[in-house]
């Protein structure tokens, strides 16, 4: 088996995240029911939340027996992080993201209970030139892997990374850290796509994540059921081999 594979014990069928990236809950809910048995892991994030209806939407999921991923990005003054995880510890979520420097991360990490708490490294739709107008005089890399480190010695339970760097992230930090990936494309991207940093469902594994995150590809597709079960079989082929 590929070192860099994860060990940790894990569900296959958890594996992967549907993003729901749509214009409302009622959206969300259909998508959920369209999916059925073939997705277990559900993603919520910004433009639900600004949608209306977001935690009755999470407290739904939780009712279906889903899991959650609360992605909100929490960046703020670290007491009112604290006070936010504070509040979503006892919803129900499985994982929420947090975004920022050291007192931030350690902040939300004081009061998760049982929610998994995961540092954003660098959003998959940047590259360098993105870095270079932020202010980042380093590469991609080094920055992934300083903000691997930072969150793992701040409390948090895993990062939010492009696969591209997982394999150094293992390399360096072994499986210590849960290691979440988006930005995962079949093919190759379109020019119109605003992901930057992608790797295919295989090779994300294959690389070192947990879990990964896929949203267009699957909402998109001709028949979005029999594309998130593809990609089940694939992850199931991954850990079977």
């Amino acid at each position: 088996m590929d070192s860099k594979l994860s060990i940790k014990p894990i569900d296959p069928a958890d594996r992967l995240i549907l993003a729901l990236d749509v214009p409302n809950a009622d959206d969300a809910r259909a998508l959920v029911k369209q999916m059925g048995d073939a997705v277990q892991f559900y993603k919520i994030g910004l433009e639900l939340c600004m949608a209306g209806g977001y935690f009755e939407l999470l407290d739904w999921l939780v009712s279906q027996n889903k899991k959650v991923f609360v992605d909100l990005k929490f960046f703020d003054v670290p007491e009112t992080v604290r006070s936010a995880v504070r509040s979503l510890a006892n919803c129900g979520a499985t994982f929420a993201t947090v975004h920022g420097n050291q007192s931030i991360m350690e902040a939300a990490g004081k009061d998760k209970g049982d929610l998994k708490i995961l540092a954003v490294t660098a959003l998959t739709s940047l590259d360098r030139g993105d870095l270079d107008d932020l202010g980042f005089a380093c590469d991609v890399e080094k920055l992934v892997l300083s903000r691997a480190r930072r969150a793992l010695e701040a409390g948090c339970d895993g990062i939010v990374s492009s696969g591209l760097e997982a394999p150094m992230i293992r390399s360096e930090l072994g499986q210590r850290i849960m290691v979440v990936t988006p930005g995962i494309r079949p093919v190759e991207n379109k020019p119109d796509d605003d992901q930057k940093r992608t790797v295919d469902v295989a090779q994300a594994f294959r690389n070192g994540a947990d879990y990964i995150v896929m949203g267009r590809p699957i909402r998109q597709a001709n028949d979005p059921r029999a594309a998130a079960q593809a990609v089940q079989t694939t992850i199931q082929q991954v850990f079977s081999a």
